[in-house]
């Protein structure tokens, strides 16, 4: 495992690192000494310090995963599905990205989405995997998952492996239901759960070698604890914070991954959501090689590249084995936290857009904020001085906001292998503005970073697109549906930003590929 920092960037940092080496933060943290963030972040930080010794501990796992994934060999199932959001689910899809094997991931509450996960039955197995056990997307994909099986005469009890931590909602439910259950560590927050058996059970089921996953991080897990200028976790936990010493406008980072896919929506949940709080954070920006702002870096931005050569246009570039890589960007972020004065295991904001969504599902008639309606598009802005809007003018206003500080956020709640070509949008955007975009998958993004958007510096300007999809499919024993579900989420999320102060143009499209074509034009005009 490598990090490498370009000559220019070095003289910044070295007065900070020096600082964190003789604060003795790095080996603080692998004793898990909870005081590292100041005395408000304790109570949270003290049962938020399993991940430390994850490597390890995790190893106990591995048997019973292995007997696991043989048994559903045996009877030919060879279908993983994960239901999950969030830290649940984007470190196995990392994992199987990088071994050679697929999960098919589960993480929207998208009906025709769900549906395109709900096939196969004969062949499937499914892990739902919730921390808190109440989290009402894979509640309600648990819930499809049981409707399908029955209706193909299996057993659910056969087929669903649920992972939570003991005690929570599910694994009462789901023990006295008689379904398998995988314990996670309790002491463990979701998005810095990669190695345990959040990560560990999807990614084993699925075939990966998740001992050599656990080997790899173990090998540099004392060197990641040790209070030296060796140390790559200290060197990119201050690259990462913009500490006094270095350039305080520096609030956000480019990160390309394409020799390691997934890996930066991994990255990006874990800082965004870690240090996005209390109108400060890190908004780490996925792009690919070539990507518009790669060619001119935003004075506010630093660039980060996964690659086994030196930094060239990067500031910093990052290597290893994908065991080590996860545990040297936990340490850094939990660093990075201490710099920043922050608590780097709380979500405040997270729970505002869930309480905003149950708010309208306990409505009657859960429905598309009404807009003025242009070529099809529903037009509906939050925060801008347009009234009637045409597609044009909406757009044209929110990113007439853009300054030199800010960003925007594309936020697309349609199904994300249905719709792929929306990711285009991204670089349009970027190349027209020249400022970092962000692009979510909702309501995937709710769990990333939807607490820095909310919680975050209120730099950002959001773009929301919603759209019909073809089909609904109810939900068993709820009294809505997931066409329902999904369109409560947008709205309640776009209420929490517009109620933050913050820009926001919806849009819902009647028929996403063509008023996809409409706004690229608009957006590149």
């Amino acid at each position: 495992m490598q990090l490498r920092i370009h000559e220019s960037l070095k003289p910044d940092l070295e007065a900070e690192v020096a600082k964190v080496v003789d604060a003795q933060i790095a080996s603080r943290l692998g004793a898990k000494d909870d005081s590292i963030w100041g005395p408000a972040a304790e109570a949270e930080a003290s049962k938020r310090l399993g991940w430390i010794d994850s490597p390890k501990t995790s190893v106990d796992l591995i048997p019973e995963i292995l007997k696991l994934r043989d048994h559903f060999r045996d009877l030919g199932v060879d279908r993983i599905v994960l239901c999950g959001m969030g830290g649940s689910s984007l470190a196995p899809e990392v994992i199987a990205k990088n071994t050679g094997h697929e999960i098919v991931i589960l993480d929207s509450t998208a009906p025709d989405q769900v549906l395109s996960a709900v096939r196969d039955l004969a062949r499937t197995a499914v892990v739902v995997s919730s921390k808190s056990g109440a989290t009402v997307e894979t509640d309600s994909q648990k819930r499809a998952f049981e409707s399908g099986f029955l209706a193909a005469g299996i057993d659910p009890k056969e087929r669903i492996v649920v992972v939570t931590d003991p005690g929570s909602p599910l694994d009462t439910a789901s023990r006295a239901d008689s379904y398998r259950v995988f314990n996670a560590d309790p002491d463990v927050g979701g998005r810095y759960s990669a190695l345990t058996a959040f990560g560990l059970v999807p990614a084993g089921l699925a075939g990966a070698d998740i001992a050599s996953l656990l080997a790899s991080a173990s090998r540099v897990s004392f060197g990641l604890g040790e209070d030296s200028t060796d140390n790559p976790a200290i060197w990119l936990g201050v690259a990462l914070a913009a500490t006094p010493g270095i350039d305080q406008s520096r609030d956000k980072f480019l990160i390309e991954t394409d020799g390691l896919p997934g890996f930066g929506d991994w990255v990006e949940q874990l800082v965004a959501e870690s240090t996005g709080k209390h109108e400060r954070g890190i908004l780490p920006v996925v792009v690919t090689g070539g990507a518009p702002e790669i060619q001119n870096v935003p004075s506010d931005t630093i660039f980060i590249r996964f690659s086994d050569s030196l930094p060239g246009a990067e500031h910093l570039t990052f290597s290893g084995s994908l065991g080590e890589l996860f545990l040297l960007w936990e340490y850094a972020t939990a660093i990075a936290g201490h710099l920043m004065h922050i608590n780097p295991f709380d979500q405040p904001d997270v729970e505002s857009a869930k309480i905003a969504a149950r708010a309208l599902l306990d409505s009657p008639g859960v429905e598309v904020a009404a807009g003025h309606v242009d070529r099809g598009i529903s037009v509906s802005s939050y925060g801008l001085n347009v009234v009637g809007s045409t597609v044009e003018a909406a757009i044209e206003e929110l990113l007439s906001q853009a300054t030199d500080q800010s960003y925007i956020a594309v936020q697309v709640y349609l199904s994300r292998p249905e719709y792929p070509q929306f990711e285009k949008l991204r670089d349009i955007i970027a190349k027209r503005t020249g400022r970092p975009v962000t692009f979510g998958w909702g309501p995937r993004f709710l769990h990333s970073t939807g607490q820095y958007h909310k919680g975050g510096p209120k730099q950002g300007l959001f773009i929301q697109l919603t759209g019909e999809h073809g089909i609904d499919l109810e939900i068993k024993d709820r009294p809505f549906s997931f066409g329902e579900l999904i369109r409560a989420q947008a709205a309640g999320d776009a209420k929490v930003l517009s109620d933050k102060g913050l820009p926001v143009v919806s849009l819902h499209m009647t028929e996403p590929l063509r008023d996809l074509a409409f706004l690229e034009k608009v957006i590149a005009s």
